[in-house]
């Protein structure tokens, strides 16, 4: 069993309509053995499994081998901006999810991607400023703290 440190959570950085198959070609097209993430939430809460927990995804580089990698479907407005679109299904979704995760990796830190940057002035913080990616558009550290 690998030894989890972290449960990350992402956005595809698409739009909403986008689909799992279309996932699994970007990831293929990129040339990945697997894909960016273990769970992707789809915009009607539906939870689709893309890769078991014991493998490593593609989530975050660097840190893969420590993460479970959660993405749901969205992140993008119409003019291509980050924006956090979930749907009230999606939020609810992951909420259960990241229950069920915390029961087997009580220690685990949840945190979005963004999180990962490297926090350029040593202040302990990762600010926007200092962001690699906007992702997952909203912030998972603090919206998830008592899970």
């Amino acid at each position: 069993m690998r030894r989890i440190e972290f449960i990350a959570i992402h956005c595809t950085a698409g739009s909403q309509s986008t689909t799992i198959k279309q996932l699994e070609l970007e990831f293929k097209r990129k040339g990945w053995k697997y894909p960016g993430y273990h769970y992707v939430i789809l915009p009607d809460g539906k939870i689709h499994q893309m890769l078991a927990v014991e493998k490593v995804s593609n989530g975050v580089k660097g840190w893969n081998s420590k993460i479970i990698n959660i993405a749901y479907i969205g992140g993008i407005d119409a003019n291509g901006k980050p924006t956090d679109n979930r749907t009230e299904a999606q939020k609810k979704s992951l909420v259960s999810l990241l229950k069920l995760l915390r029961k087997t990796y009580p220690n685990a830190i949840i945190q979005g991607h963004r999180d990962f940057s490297p926090d350029l002035n040593h202040d302990g913080k990762i600010t926007p400023n200092e962001w690699i990616k906007a992702c997952p558009c909203f912030n998972a550290k603090d919206e998830y703290k008592d899970i």
